[in-house]
């Protein structure tokens, strides 16, 4: 991995390559709030075709800005696909291709986060959710540029008692910055909410950017009663799956309401999209997410395992109440970020490009002409309309086999990705295994 890529807190700003002054005239920066939710399926909002769904916050989020309904994570699985968001790096070159294991090292210290971008124009900065980027000292959040952090540092837990929800050990997982926290019985996401309420009032002075990794739809599927019993008559598992979506739009309300009351709204940069597609795990009683026509689920490379709802607020600077259709990434909201706020950019260079031309253009192109995935064997690259999956797991989670193990999709007339048209368009194939390899070699090179 480059060595490049970490720097001291002084060396940084000398670095950084300035981006001018921010897009808003005002005698402080813009605030940012990136809100990540957690296994939410592709279309699970109403306004992304989730008829079924209450998400009357997420739905006025989208009116108040700009929807992406092509819009991709940059993994499959929880840890890659944060550590994607938050420095605008291919997960492979930002150092975490799988998921972050209890006793792994997690995100290096070296890579350059966008709360270390932040800092250097003087932001505050915190974290309040779910880290799972590293549990061991060193590779925690305030080693990441976050001045403070309340959550869970491991892939997820118990609501109410903060126990690790997985295999053994059961281990508690809640902290207050480098202190476990005890707080039994407390709901995790009102804790959340508490804690980002006690963020904003003591920053509303001076700008900040505020994290707010939720741990949910993500089991254990623990909704809060009033939706709960709003859905009791829905069949298992969309039961209880909807009525964990619908608790984590109340929260978003709510953090859309502390932004309100304190007269910061049309000051703050509001970001939201979910970290991949919605679980068919056991835990999660086999499914309740909705993918739509999209084949796949988290895990695979499908789309329904990787593009997800994002959407991008700031009343008074952004379009409200449109919908952009480009395809984008979840690597754009640094170097976005960046521009929006007149912050210098990392150096070297992020994976990411500013979204600001499509957020303002529903005709500008899209900033890609090629992205790539890679999970394990499981491997994808897109180039226009063309999607290559070499490997690939389907929503069941099996790899699929024979000839269907290099599956050829054109998006444009094959949005279910059902016709495997690796066999008519050879020549496509090979262009864009070509295209990956040298991907590959680029990525590894820097490790």
């Amino acid at each position: 991995m480059n060595s490049c890529r970490r720097y001291t807190a002084a060396g940084l700003a000398l670095l950084f390559v300035s981006l001018g002054p921010p897009l808003q005239a005002a005698d402080r920066p813009p605030n940012v709030i990136l809100m990540f939710s957690d296994d939410q399926g592709t279309l699970d909002m109403a306004k992304l075709g989730a008829r079924d769904l209450y998400t009357r916050n997420l739905d006025r989020l989208a009116d108040q800005g700009v929807l992406f309904t092509q819009f991709y994570a940059a993994a499959p699985v929880c840890s890659p696909s944060r550590a994607a968001l938050l420095t605008g790096l291919y997960p492979q070159r930002a150092g975490v291709p799988g998921n972050v294991g209890l006793r792994a090292q997690g995100l290096p210290a070296r890579q350059v986060t966008i709360a270390e971008m932040l800092k250097q124009s003087g932001y505050r900065t915190a974290i309040v959710g779910k880290w799972h980027l590293g549990h061991v000292n060193g590779n925690g959040p305030l080693d990441q540029g976050f001045d403070s952090f309340f959550g869970h540092k491991v892939g997820c837990i118990d609501n109410y008692s903060h126990f690790f929800y997985w295999s053994g050990p059961n281990k508690h997982d809640l902290w207050r910055n480098e202190d476990e926290h005890w707080e039994d019985g407390g709901y995790f996401p009102d804790l959340m909410m508490r804690e980002a309420r006690a963020f904003l009032e003591e920053s509303k002075d001076e700008p900040f950017f505020l994290y707010l990794p939720f741990n949910i739809p993500h089991y254990p599927l623990q909704g809060l009663e009033k939706w709960r019993r709003l859905y009791s008559y829905y069949p298992t598992p969309r039961r209880e799956y909807a009525a964990l979506v619908s608790t984590l739009d109340e929260k978003v309300g709510d953090v859309l309401a502390m932004v309100d009351e304190l007269g910061l709204r049309e000051k703050t940069l509001i970001i939201f999209m979910s970290d991949h597609g919605h679980s068919t795990e056991e835990r999660t009683m086999f499914g309740g997410g909705y993918a739509g026509s999209y084949r796949g689920a988290k895990f695979s490379l499908f789309e329904g395992g990787i593009r997800v709802p994002a959407i991008v607020s700031m009343p008074g600077t952004l379009p409200q109440g449109a919908v952009r259709g480009q395809l984008a990434t979840a690597l754009d909201w640094l170097p976005t970020i960046a521009e929006i706020t007149g912050t210098a950019l990392p150096d070297p260079a992020v994976d990411g490009k500013s979204l600001m031309p499509i957020i303002k253009s529903a005709d500008a192109p899209s900033p890609h002409e090629v992205f790539h995935w890679q999970t394990g064997k499981q491997w994808a690259v897109r180039e226009g309309d063309w999607k290559l999956i070499v490997n690939a797991r389907d929503t069941n989670r099996e790899y699929l086999s024979g000839n269907d193990a290099t599956f050829l999709v054109n998006l444009a007339d094959d949005i279910s990705e059902r016709n495997n048209l690796a066999e008519q368009h050879a020549d496509a194939v090979q262009r864009l295994t070509r295209l990956h390899d040298d991907w590959v070699q680029e990525v590894e090179a820097e490790e």
